[in-house]
């Protein structure tokens, strides 16, 4: 198991990982610390543990979003995904009765030439 150093707020921290997930979880730790700044930009000191709790609460939020956005972006996928289905059925409808079309209109001209080349016709 690895472990890593990162620093939020100013203090250091050693955080063990998974082999190989080092720089995601260091970039996890510089992302929730950029936003710790920004809060404490905005609204000035107002204490550490205040600043963290706001900070984990937005990135909580953002990622709330970002899942309320997923969600709503698979569901308008499937419907879309249902839809070319549906098209795709409705086209082999359509296919199968023009085919049936031509080969009926096939037919015709095979006995209107038939009729036409018979013996006693002129």
């Amino acid at each position: 198991m690895a472990q890593v150093m990162v620093t939020i707020a100013g203090k250091t921290y050693r955080i063990a990982c998974a082999d190989g997930e080092e720089r995601h979880l260091e970039g996890l730790a510089a992302s929730f610390d950029a936003k710790i700044e920004d809060m404490r930009a905005a609204f000035g000191e107002i204490g550490d543990m205040r600043l963290h709790v706001m900070a984990a609460i937005t990135l909580a939020d953002e990622m709330h979003e970002t899942k309320k956005r997923i969600a709503a972006l698979e569901t308008e996928l499937a419907e879309l995904r249902s839809f070319a289905s549906a098209g795709d059925e409705r086209t082999q409808v359509i296919e199968a009765r023009l085919a049936e079309g031509v080969h009926k209109a096939a037919e015709r001209i095979e006995r209107l030439a038939r009729s036409l080349n018979s013996p006693g016709q002129g």
